[in-house]
């Protein structure tokens, strides 16, 4: 995005402060402060975080364990699921048991009889231990020193069977019928990470071998989650130019799966649970690849992600203010307050004019800000356009600008002014023209703040 002012994107404004904006030489105190929106956006949100047992082969658990205890500490609600797919196939290769599986369109069903159960059990058994032993993990210069970290494991699905079809018998593979909601969220509350395994049982005490996927997406559903994470081997679509596609809504990810009926069962499979918890009210889908070590966060805590996000709508929000936007904006605005560029509003300010604002929010998260104040006589003043500089030539300032055009037009204003002392080439090339202080309203003539001697430009709607 067009700018002359170093580390930033398109501002307005005028101020009275000169004093140069003190810096840090450590990289990590800016990185810290450009996760923190995140990080108090996601305090007390509902995670749940499945990943595919090819994770602990690839990757190892170690790594994932350490991140998602530091999800824990910044007081996020995690709910873990495991796969186990590579670890049945091992337990039956030691037995020298073939493994069997069903036809279908949309899954590939294991069919589970009496021996392959028992090496169901077997792989859940011993990965569940190892993910508890990890999570218990405490030794000093470490990530997990001092984490101190509670795991609950339950009854909590019910499960059915998924019986025969098309003539085939699944024996023990079977279906989530039902999640213990209640309990899983009691175990929550009590600062617990409650950890699934894909088995259930029936109501008559059987057994059945579950898909973790389904577990993952059916626990989502029933606790209204905000965020389901799937770290697995299919960890997104890719557009015609083979580029993966980080965001898609519901509707446009129906349009894509008619238009590729190429994807592969496995991921179709996934895509089909993720969009049933979406309709049941969970609030993000995330898609990551589980060999690459910190996808969950950088996924979590970085603008563009590392994978594919679903959501039931746009996820990017171009709306007007409100009052619980003022945080957001004041983190926008102050920085560039503190390098002279905009001027100092404060937070009363802010609040007091909250209505003349309009936002970009990108998953909750604000990006991009501006203002319109109306002057008598169908003129009004564009100001307090700022973005920020992580996604700095995204296009947001552009979208910002028509947004507020589009206002000024239902208002009934004919002509829009803005002032700035740096970014007026950005403003010509979108149909300003120069002008002068005579040319601004007699109300904006006499607040103009002649030692900045912004430049006044005007653009007729």
């Amino acid at each position: 995005m067009p700018t002359n002012a170093p580390n930033t994107s398109i501002t307005t404004g005028e101020n009275q402060s000169t004093e140069p904006e003190p810096t840090s030489n450590f990289p990590f105190v800016g990185w810290l402060r450009d996760v923190a929106p995140y990080i108090h956006s996601f305090r007390e949100k509902t995670f749940v975080i499945a990943f595919a047992g090819e994770l602990a082969l690839e990757m190892g658990l170690e790594n994932l364990i350490e991140d998602i205890a530091m999800l824990h500490a910044m007081g996020m609600r995690i709910v873990l699921v495991h796969g186990i797919r590579p670890q049945i196939e091992e337990q039956l290769m030691l037995r020298n048991i073939k493994s069997k599986f069903g036809k279908s369109t949309l899954y590939s069903y294991r069919i589970t009889d009496a021996a392959a159960l028992e090496c169901v059990k077997e792989a859940a058994g011993e990965l569940r231990l190892d993910i508890e032993a990890a999570f218990s993990r405490g030794l000093p210069n470490t990530p997990m020193a001092g984490s101190r970290i509670s795991v609950i494991s339950g009854n909590f699905i019910t499960a059915m069977p998924v019986g025969v079809v098309d003539g085939v018998d699944y024996i023990h593979t079977g279906l989530v019928r039902k999640i213990d909601s209640v309990s899983i969220k009691l175990s929550l509350d009590s600062n617990k990470i409650v950890l699934l395994s894909p088995l259930g049982f029936s109501p008559t005490g059987q057994a059945f071998n579950l898909a973790y996927e389904d577990v993952a997406a059916s626990t989502a559903a029933a606790l209204k989650a905000d965020k389901l994470i799937f770290l697995s081997p299919f960890n997104g679509l890719r557009n015609s130019e083979e580029e993966l596609i980080t965001e898609l809504s519901l509707p446009q990810l129906q349009d894509y799966v008619l238009e590729h009926p190429e994807i592969p069962v496995g991921m179709k499979g996934l895509l089909n649970v993720a969009g049933k918890a979406i309709k049941a009210g969970v609030s993000r889908v995330h898609f990551l690849p589980s060999n690459q070590d910190g996808a969950l966060l950088e996924e979590l805590f970085t603008h563009d992600g590392i994978g594919m996000m679903l959501a039931s709508s746009d996820i990017e929000n171009l709306r007007e203010a409100n009052q619980d936007d003022v945080g957001g904006i004041l983190q926008l605005t102050m920085p560039l307050e503190e390098e002279g560029i905009l001027a100092s509003r404060g937070q009363d300010v802010i609040e007091r004019d909250i209505a003349c604002f309009s936002v970009i929010d990108h998953d909750r998260v604000l990006f991009g800000c501006a203002a319109l104040f109306p002057f008598p006589n169908g003129v009004g003043e564009l100001a307090c356009l700022a973005v920020d500089p992580d996604v700095q030539g995204s296009g947001d300032g552009e979208r910002l600008l028509k947004r507020i055009e589009m206002r000024a037009k239902r208002e009934g204003i004919t002509k829009l002014f803005v002032l700035t002392t740096r970014t007026e080439h950005w403003f010509l090339k979108r149909g300003f023209v120069r002008a002068t202080v005579e040319d601004l309203p007699e109300e904006r003539k006499q607040i103009y703040n002649w030692n900045r001697k912004s430049m006044v430009l005007i653009k007729s709607l």
